[in-house]
């Protein structure tokens, strides 16, 4: 009987032919397993710089305090099952308050690049999907803990929002959903346009279209009709429908809604994986 040689790699590593192939339980582990890493990491930065958190509570406060109030004392808006205007709002807002947070967050994936962090991670053996979907679901987490102030203010102002801790689980994983497409979309944008000047400007120029031409203010049936049809296209509306549901028990068809959230964010890495290389260089 003879033994391998001091030193000697397995015959696994020493012939390429007999690598173990990695099983799907292997890749879906290693998926999940940098996810968590950079939902972590996000909730690290948010635990030891509590600023931004502080500043980016002003805008739903306004909309909810101002807006809100001032509209549901004129009845101006008609709302599904004559509930008050403040709660029918209060969904929407939340779901506005995501997609502020989510649809800059190309910028972080530029200045990545730009500190040469990017490079080190495209080298890893991670998939660039992987990099992408941790990073999409980092933003959800971050737009969750932004949702949950959004939900205590609407709280506080006498919105009767659900205690089910079923549908308040449901209504995290629809934000979580709607802003990991939101940030995909941001690290497209990024991948095209390369730089933070431009990533600013093309966010700021359609993130006020994506908000007024969803439900989150009215309801779509009163709207021109032209409008209603970019409506139908805009998976904010989706976004906001489910979270009426699930939050004020309006009529939604969540469903329907999961099943664009799902499809909008499988795009969504998709496209902005393939343009990671193109963004690294």
């Amino acid at each position: 009987m003879t033994s391998a040689a001091p030193g000697a790699p397995p015959a696994a590593l020493a012939n390429p032919a007999v690598l173990p192939a990695d099983t799907p339980g292997a890749v879906i582990r290693r998926l999940g397993s940098r996810i968590v890493t950079l939902c972590w990491v996000e909730l690290r930065k948010i635990r030891h710089d509590r600023t931004e958190l502080y500043t980016r509570a002003i805008q739903p406060a306004l909309w909810l305090l101002i807006y809100g109030e001032v509209f549901t004392k004129i009845h101006a808006i008609p709302t599904p099952g004559g509930i008050p205007y403040l709660a029918y709002l209060a969904p929407g807002i939340l779901a506005q308050s995501a997609l502020f947070i989510a649809i800059f967050y190309g910028i972080q994936i530029i200045w990545e690049r730009d500190a040469g962090v990017l490079t080190k991670l495209m080298v890893t053996p991670t998939p660039r999907a992987a990099l992408i979907t941790g990073k999409a679901f980092a933003a959800g987490v971050r737009s969750v803990v932004q949702g949950v102030v959004v939900v205590v203010l609407s709280a506080v102002l006498g919105v009767a929002l659900t205690d089910n801790p079923l549908k308040l689980i449901g209504a995290a994983c629809i934000v979580v959903l709607g802003s990991a497409f939101f940030s995909c979309l941001s690290m497209t944008i990024a991948g095209l346009a390369l730089s933070r000047d431009r990533l600013m400007g093309i966010g700021q120029a359609i993130t006020m279209p994506l908000f007024f031409s969803s439900s989150a203010l009215y309801p779509a049936k009163i709207m021109p009709g032209w409008l209603q049809v970019i409506s139908k296209c805009n998976p904010l509306s989706y976004q906001v429908d489910a979270l009426r549901g699930l939050l004020i028990g309006t009529p939604a068809r969540l469903g329907l809604d999961v099943i664009v959230l799902i499809v909008a964010t499988v795009a969504g890495v998709t496209a902005s994986a393939a343009l990671l290389p193109r963004l690294a260089r």
